[in-house]
């Protein structure tokens, strides 16, 4: 299985600062069911356990910054513990399936119906991942011209259902034709996809201050999904390919471990007008605001900095 996983996803495919690889296992046991997930939380480790998993591939890595002690204390360390009781490995592809082909985008990429797929950013020649149309993110065309608020409601239809959804930045009535995305957050990637020239970016995380330059130069509208929702469709492309090559049985899961967990829209405000929030009515719940029980990532106390689903770290 190991070996499968890693001519698929070589290691040296991955950035100099990711953890992929076996985690957890013997590389020689008998593996006959697979759970595939996002993140590796509590409420995943317990679906795997339920359903019978010898293995989880995860895309995010469990131990992605060293850690002193996995204590059964320690959020990580109790689910380290949980698992190693169980007899359940634990295999990370991460970095190397976000520039493999296929990988994570071109999953992401086949949701929104795109063709003609290119890489968004390349690897460096002379890097091990260079050449085969690999790279981190893709370009492709739509099956039709949509203006950018259809192709919002056409990215909410087709990604996996988030409280965050996906919202857009840019002309509501712009004319898309081509569009660039990267599964996970991807604003380490605007100049690349404003030096492609496509319409239109799509990815996870987006931060105020760079989307805000990055339209102001005229870059290509942008939609900002649930970082989970990006990178959740890959999760079938890799059931798929583990069940063609062995003989096992595969589980994707589909718990949101979205973090963000409840939505209100804001009114929308006369024209010239400016509402002003008071104390009273930052306390009083809004009307049609939603809330979900599903599983959410929990806070971890050696993880200080944001999350470094980038495909390059953030400072």
């Amino acid at each position: 299985m190991v070996a499968l996983l890693e001519r698929r996803y070589p290691p040296a495919w991955a950035e100099q600062w990711d953890r992929v690889g076996l985690v957890l296992g013997e590389p020689a046991a008998v593996v006959r069911r697979v759970a595939c997930v996002v993140d590796v939380v509590p409420e995943t480790v317990a679906e795997a356990l339920a359903v019978g998993a010898d293995l989880i591939v995860a895309h995010h890595p469990l131990l992605l910054r060293g850690v002193s002690s996995v204590a059964p204390t320690t959020y990580k360390g109790r689910i380290v513990h949980q698992l190693i009781r169980a007899d359940v490995a634990l295999y990370v592809a991460h970095t190397n399936a976000d520039v493999a082909n296929p990988g994570v985008s071109d999953a992401l990429a086949a949701r929104l119906g795109l063709t003609g797929l290119r890489p968004l950013h390349p690897p460096a020649p002379g890097s091990p991942a260079h050449g085969g149309g690999r790279g981190i993110g893709r370009i492709g065309d739509l099956p039709r011209p949509m203006t950018l608020a259809e192709l919002t409601r056409h990215a909410a239809t087709v990604l996996p259902p988030t409280t965050w959804g996906v919202r857009a930045a840019g002309d509501p009535a712009r004319v898309i034709r081509t569009v660039a995305v990267s599964g996970g957050a991807g604003d380490g990637f605007l100049a690349d996809a404003t030096a492609a020239g496509v319409d239109a970016f799509l990815t996870a995380d987006l931060r105020h201050h760079p989307a805000g330059e990055h339209l102001a130069e005229g870059g290509p509208a942008l939609l900002d999904a649930a970082h989970w929702a990006t990178e959740r469709p890959w999760l079938d492309d890799l059931a798929a390919h583990l069940r063609a090559a062995l003989d096992v049985e595969t589980y994707v899961s589909d718990l949101d471990t979205d973090p963000w967990s409840v939505h209100a829209a804001s009114p929308v405000p006369p024209t010239g007008a400016v509402p002003v929030a008071t104390p009273q009515e930052n306390h009083t719940p809004v009307p049609g605001a939603t809330a979900t029980t599903r599983g959410r990532t929990a806070p971890d106390q050696d993880d200080l900095h944001p999350a470094v689903d980038d495909k390059e770290p953030r400072p």
